[in-house]
């Protein structure tokens, strides 16, 4: 028992530590700004690699899951006097409240973070970062804040995610012989509440934010060599993920109920 409770102490010590260290993070990466001319060029490069660079795979999942929802969806609803429209009603709420911005979500977080880290990790690794401060430059605000710049775009993303979606599920309704065109899109229309939109967004922006830091925060305070900065991109690919679902528990909770 007291091995047990030595374990869970240590345990809760270090998240503690690593939690002050990740908010101290956030708060360096706002302080002594790189000058623009440098912060353009880092921003438009992130925004290729975090943001056009994930297009394909978000718009591939996007058009096929959303077909498998409303397939399931037109399965599930076998008695005869459930209207049809309903396929489309629910592939809306599905793909709006939850698949395209908390499951594309974790998905970047494989994708994405996973490609923070790595990148960070490397150059923590190679003696690029120290390199950079030994010059005077804010290590954090020119590694970090362009990311976080890039990604206050995601919302781009998470909107294709959704019209791929709701496209996905249109497809399989016509090709699948499960309802019609005009009931499926009488279902996206019926009892449409624009807050749910709002709602989406707002977790998508909250989302971003995690997206952009914690895989940079593992990136760069990891140690070691090249194995650990594989090691920092699973970590950070757990703890971005844990983290999304826990906010998106919350801000469910918050703006729904």
């Amino acid at each position: 028992m007291y091995f047990f409770t030595l374990a869970v102490t240590n345990f809760t010590m270090q998240y503690l530590h690593n939690i002050g260290a990740y908010f101290l993070m956030i708060a360096e990466m706002f302080r002594k700004p790189t000058k623009w001319s440098v912060m353009r060029t880092l921003i438009l490069k992130d925004v290729d690699d975090l943001i056009i660079g994930s297009l394909g795979i978000v718009a591939f999942i996007s058009f096929f899951v959303g077909g498998v929802v409303t397939i399931q969806t037109a399965l599930n609803i076998s008695n005869p006097l459930i209207p049809k429209y309903l396929i489309g009603f629910a592939t809306r709420q599905s793909i709006v409240l939850e698949f395209a911005p908390t499951f594309i979500s974790i998905i970047m977080a494989g994708k994405v973070g996973s490609f923070i880290t790595s990148s960070i990790g490397t150059m923590r690794v190679t003696e690029q970062i120290d390199a950079l401060e030994v010059m005077g430059v804010n290590a954090l605000n020119y590694l970090v804040f362009p990311k976080f710049i890039a990604l206050m775009l995601y919302p781009f993303v998470i909107s294709i995610a959704m019209f791929l979606g709701i496209l996905g599920g249109l497809i399989a309704v016509k090709f699948g012989g499960f309802g019609t065109v005009e009931d499926y899109i009488l279902g996206i229309q019926t009892d449409f509440t624009p807050f749910h939109i709002t709602y989406a967004f707002i977790k998508t922006f909250v989302f971003a934010f995690i997206l952009a830091t914690i895989p940079s925060f593992y990136g760069f305070y990891m140690k070691g060599g090249a194995l650990e900065v594989g090691k920092a991109s699973t970590t950070s690919f757990v703890w971005t993920s844990v983290v999304i679902i826990l906010l998106n528990y919350i801000l469910t909770q918050l703006l729904l109920s």
